[in-house]
């Protein structure tokens, strides 16, 4: 049993077990199961994203690890090299002479990035990290709440932790309470928040912001952002974001549906690289608002080099830029972009739902009674772009699969995430990928790794 000729061989070292999965039959899945390989390379065959997988350099075999972070593509490599040579070249005068300008790095790139997130343009800028964005779009808003408002912030026990470390030190920096003041949707399964619970609590606490995820990072549950924003919004409550893992795979329509602000970052979906910058929308509604956290990048760029020291904010997104732009950390993203609107975000999407759909399948055909279980919802319309595969064994699982050059991540506690990403990810990739983890799980192979109670 072997994959194609540049990936690894996924037989046991004694011979193995060839799991015949070709002659696999579950007729009640949409894919072709029972087709097995063939029916997989049909796909790729007829794949019109096929060629962006030749602009990636993709470090292992099977790289399913970019909800986390993306390969280097030829086009964000390219970008980066062009912004050392414009320094090399240029030096200084690179803030003014680069194409394009340093200085206006954040505004261009949310130029490029308005459309991905359904916004204008000037709702959308650059720069930051996705931590620091929350900080000062959250401290922005609490300050300015009314004092007659709620000054409480609905979030979920299912979020990234960051979110909270955040919005708790703003709380507390405006002698709130964070326990008081930030209250949780808790979730009734430990995999998913229901929007109906999410509405519920905005009529059960003080709440004047509502702050959620797009799509939740352990089990890729995709939000309802319309009927939440909708929800919040009839109860006079600020609607707030974090599209980290949405941005690049799934389409936004921000203004659209009024949502009042959103953060996210670049190296996931996006591809742009790790560490790479962040970007933030702010509805224009808010524009004038006081950024929480004011710095000079955020000053009006018309006078921000006559230095004066009262903060004259700029009258767009570009308010709450805080310090110098990173150039090395914005430069691939313009690079990375350009493949995004080369394939179509709404193609990227189609084929995103197809193989999250196709690896859901493959996994109930062939993994269900090997122990393993879906952890993310099975309707496309509430999944984003990664599943979660749950297993006792989840994390010596993925170690095992790291030697078999399947990168994938282990999230606490049983979970496996699998990120078909649509840009460089085939169908037999997806196909290759569950017959590994079925030799794994039947070779027993994840025993030779420690288990947790072992770790020192």
């Amino acid at each position: 049993m072997t994959g194609r000729d540049d990936g690894p061989t996924t037989e046991a070292d004694d011979g193995g077990h060839d799991h015949n999965f070709d002659t696999a039959a579950d007729g009640g899945h949409e894919h072709d199961i029972e087709a097995g390989r063939e029916y997989a390379r049909e796909c790729d065959d007829s794949d019109p994203l096929a060629d962006f997988r030749n602009r990636f350099a993709l470090p292992d075999a099977y790289y399913m690890d970019g909800n986390s972070l993306g390969p280097v593509s030829d086009a964000a490599e390219a970008s980066l090299q062009q912004a050392v040579d414009q320094w090399r070249e240029q030096g200084i005068r690179g803030w003014t002479e680069s194409d394009p300008p340093w200085f206006w790095y954040g505004e261009r790139l949310g130029d490029e990035l308005a459309p991905l997130v359904g916004a204008d343009p000037d709702e959308v800028v650059v720069g930051n990290s996705t931590t620091i964005n929350i900080h000062t779009l959250i401290g922005t808003f609490v300050d300015a709440l009314g004092p007659d408002d709620p000054q409480g912030v609905l979030v979920n026990d299912l979020d990234f932790p960051t979110d909270h470390y955040a919005i708790q030190s703003q709380l507390r920096q405006r002698g709130l309470d964070p326990d008081e003041h930030l209250h949780l949707v808790e979730s009734r399964d430990g995999r998913t928040i229901e929007t109906e619970d999410v509405i519920d609590a905005m009529d059960a606490h003080d709440v004047g912001i509502v702050f959620m995820p797009s799509v939740l990072y352990r089990s890729g549950q995709l939000f309802d952002l319309e009927t939440i924003t909708e929800a919040a919004h009839e109860r006079g409550i600020l609607a707030g974001f974090d599209l980290a893992h949405s941005i690049g795979v799934v389409p936004h329509d921000l203004s659209g549906i009024s949502v009042d602000f959103a953060v996210w970052c670049s190296y996931k979906y996006l591809n742009a690289g790790p560490g790479a910058v962040a970007g933030l929308y702010v509805n224009e509604r808010h524009f004038g608002e006081d950024p929480a956290l004011a710095g000079w990048w955020g000053h009006d760029k018309e006078t921000q080099f006559e230095l004066n020291l009262d903060f004259t904010p700029a009258d767009d997104a570009g308010a709450w830029q805080v310090g110098t732009v990173p150039v090395f950390s914005a430069a691939p993203l313009f690079g990375a972009l350009e493949l995004t609107h080369d394939a179509g975000i709404e193609a990227i999407r189609e084929k995103s739902v197809d193989l999250t759909s196709y690896l859901i399948d493959l996994v109930d055909a062939h993994l269900a009674d090997r122990g393993v279980s879906i952890g993310t919802p099975r309707d496309p319309a509430h999944r984003g772009g990664h599943v979660a595969l749950e297993h006792p064994e989840a994390r010596r699982i993925s170690e095992a699969l790291r030697d078999h050059e399947v990168i994938v991540d282990f999230r606490p506690p049983n979970v496996i995430r699998v990120a078909p990403a649509p840009l460089y990810v085939r169908y037999e990739d997806v196909y290759d990928v569950v017959e590994i983890i079925a030799d794994i799980i039947d070779e027993e192979r994840y025993e030779a790794y420690e288990a947790e109670n072992e770790v020192t």
